[in-house]
C-alpha cells in the first residue's frame, strides 16, 4: 500500500505528549505496578536511551518474551521510540516454535520475563535481559543519556512484527507499519476518550491486546493489564476501576457470565465491550447484551489487517448470527474458487482490503504469494481463508475455515455446521468437528465433545441424536468425549492439533 506522509510517523510523540499535558493521572497498570503519564513519558524515553545504540548497530528489531507488565509496555515503545521494531513473542510458544521466531527476527536483544529467561539462552544466542514485574527495569542497563524525543521513522517503516502460532510449520511473522498502527489507534470506533479506562485480561503478544492498548493510551484513556486472567480477579478490577471499555476473546466471556456471582456485580460503568479472536456463540452474545451494562461489539479480522467487520448486538440482535457489516473503509467481498466476486446469499472465501493493511509477512515470499489476492485491475486484498457469506442486509455471515472443510466423498461438508448441532445439545459444553481418513471417503467428520459439569454423554447416543438433524451427506462418523479443547492463547480451537494424531499416525 501507498503510505500516506505526516501524522503516521507520531503515534509514539502522540502517546508520550500526554505526560506534559496530564502528568499526575494514572497512564498503565499492572499487578502492583502503576505508572502516571510523567512516569511512562520519562521511563519509554530513558529506556529508548539505552536501546537506541543497540538497535542503530545491529538488526533495528527488540524481542520481548512474557505475558503483561509495565516493564514489556515500556520496553514495547521506547524499541519504537528509539527507532527499532517491537518483537513481541508468544511466551506460550513451544520452544522449537519460538526457536524458530527468534532465529527468523533476528532480534539485537530480548527483553524477558526472569521465568522465560532461561528458555531464551537455550534456543538462542541472542543477549537476553531480564527484568521482574513491578521492579522497573535493570539500573544497570539504563546507563544511557535518555532520549529526548521520539526518533523519526518514515510511515512505511517497521513498527512491530507478531508472530503467529506457529503450531504447524514455520511461525509467520506479521509486519505492522508506523502508517497502519497510526491509522488503527486513531480511528474512532469504540469511543475512546481521556474519561476511559481499558481493562485487557490477554498477553502483551498478542494484537487482541496490543491494539486496544496503543488507541487507548493515543487517546489519553487509562489501560489496566491482568498479567494472567482470573474470573474474579476481572470482576474486582472491572467494579472497583469503574472500568469502561474491554477487550476478551469467546472464552473469557463465557466464563464471566457463568461466574456465579456475576449478577451481583457493579459493572454500570461499561460503555463498550469488544469481543475478538474467535467465533462467539449467539446464546453468549445474547446474555453479554442482557447482563452486562454497555454497547456488546463483536469483532472480526485479521492480525494481518484489511478485513474488519463490525457487529453492534446491542443495536442489532436479531444479527446476532453474523460479525457485522464492514468496519468504515472497509471493502470486503466474497469470491469462488476461481477468484470471481459472488453476490449476497452466494457462500465463498472472504477476502478485505482498507487503510490497515499489514506491510507483508516477515521474510517470507511464499506466505505472501499465498495471501495476497489482486482483482486484476490493480486492486489488492487479504485472503482470511474463511468462508462465508453476505446476507440481503449487507451483514457477513461466518461459516467456515478454509482449511476446516472436510471433503467427504467428492462433497463439501462445512465443520462449523456440525458444530453447530453437537454444540446445542443440553450436555454438551464445547465442540469441535475435525476430518479424520476414510478408506471409503478419503476423509470423514469425527465430533469431539466436552460434557457440561453436570452432565453425562453417552457418544452412540450423542452421534444418533446429531445425525438424525443433518442431512445424509453431513453424518458424522462418529463423536469422542474430551476433558477440553485445546485452545490458543486468544481462545481458537487448535484444530490442527486435535488433527495431527489421526493423520501421522499416532492412534
Amino acid at each position: 500500500m501507498m503510505s500516506v506522509p505526516g501524522e503516521e510517523g507520531r503515534l509514539l510523540g502522540r502517546i508520550l505528549a500526554h505526560g506534559l499535558d496530564r502528568p499526575g493521572d494514572e497512564a498503565l497498570r499492572c499487578g502492583g505496578a502503576s505508572l502516571s503519564w510523567r512516569s511512562l513519558r520519562e521511563a519509554v524515553f530513558e529506556t529508548a536511551g539505552s536501546l537506541a545504540p543497540v538497535v542503530a548497530e545491529g538488526s533495528g528489531r527488540v524481542g520481548l518474551l512474557g505475558t503483561a507488565s509495565v516493564e514489556l509496555v515500556v520496553a514495547y515503545l521506547a524499541s519504537v521510540a528509539a527507532g527499532g521494531c517491537a518483537v513481541p513473542l508468544p511466551a506460550s510458544a513451544h520452544r522449537d516454535a519460538l526457536s524458530g521466531m527468534i532465529a527468523d527476527s533476528e532480534p539485537d536483544l530480548v527483553i524477558a520475563h526472569h521465568e522465560n529467561e532461561p528458555l531464551v539462552r537455550t534456543v538462542s544466542g541472542v543477549p537476553v535481559l531480564a527484568v521482574t514485574p513491578g521492579e522497573g527495569l535493570p539500573r544497570s542497563f539504563l546507563r544511557a543519556a535518555p532520549l529526548e524525543h521520539v526518533r523519526a521513522s518514515a510511515p512505511e517503516a517497521d513498527f512491530n512484527i507478531i508472530y503467529s502460532s506457529g503450531t504447524t510449520g514455520r511461525a509467520k511473522g506479521i509486519v505492522h507499519s508506523h502508517a497502519m498502527r497510526y491509522r488503527q489507534a486513531a480511528r474512532s470506533l469504540f469511543g475512546i476518550d481521556k474519561a476511559s479506562t481499558m481493562l485487557l485480561a490477554t498477553p502483551l503478544y498478542s494484537n487482541t491486546t496490543l491494539m486496544p492498548l496503543l488507541a487507548t493510551l493515543f487517546h489519553g484513556g487509562r489501560v489496566i493489564l491482568m498479567p494472567k486472567f482470573d474470573v474474579e480477579a476481572y470482576l474486582d478490577l472491572a467494579e472497583a476501576e469503574r472500568v469502561t471499555h474491554t477487550m476478551l476473546v469467546p472464552v473469557q466471556y463465557q466464563r464471566i457470565l457463568a461466574s456465579d456471582g456475576f449478577g451481583a456485580r457493579d459493572l454500570s460503568h461499561f460503555r463498550i465491550k469488544q469481543c475478538t479472536g474467535a467465533p462467539l456463540p449467539v446464546a453468549v452474545k445474547e446474555a453479554a447484551v442482557e447482563r452486562w451494562p454497555g454497547r456488546f461489539l463483536e469483532i472480526y479480522g485479521l492480525t494481518e489487517g484489511g478485513c474488519t467487520c463490525v457487529l453492534d448486538v446491542s443495536a442489532f440482535p436479531h444479527k446476532a448470527h453474523t460479525v457485522g457489516k464492514p468496519a468504515p473503509g472497509n471493502d470486503i467481498r466474497i469470491i469462488d474458487e476461481n477468484g470471481r466476486f459472488l453476490p449476497a446469499g452466494m457462500r465463498g472465501e472472504i477476502i478485505g482490503r482498507s487503510a490497515t493493511m499489514m506491510s507483508g509477512y516477515f521474510r517470507n515470499e511464499a506466505a505472501n504469494r499465498a495471501f495476497y489476492w489482486s482483482d486484476g485491475e490493480g486492486a489488492v486484498f487479504h485472503r482470511t481463508g474463511d468462508i462465508g457469506l453476505f446476507d440481503e442486509d449487507g451483514f457477513l455471515v461466518l461459516l467456515d475455515r478454509k482449511k476446516d472443510m472436510i471433503i467427504s466423498g467428492g462433497f463439501n461438508i462445512y465443520a462449523t455446521d456440525l458444530e453447530e448441532k453437537l454444540l446445542s445439545h443440553p450436555a454438551v459444553a464445547d465442540a469441535a468437528v475435525i476430518a479424520v481418513p476414510s478408506e471409503r471417503w478419503g476423509e470423514t467428520p469425527l465430533g469431539l465433545v466436552v460434557a457440561r459439569e453436570d452432565a453425562q454423554i453417552d457418544p452412540g447416543e450423542l452421534l444418533a441424536w446429531t445425525n438424525a438433524q443433518l442431512g445424509k451427506m453431513q453424518r458424522l462418523s462418529g463423536v469422542e468425549l474430551r476433558d477440553a479443547l485445546p485452545r490458543s492463547n486468544v481462545g481458537k480451537v487448535l484444530k490442527q492439533d486435535l488433527r495431527r494424531p489421526y493423520w501421522e499416525g499416532g492412534r
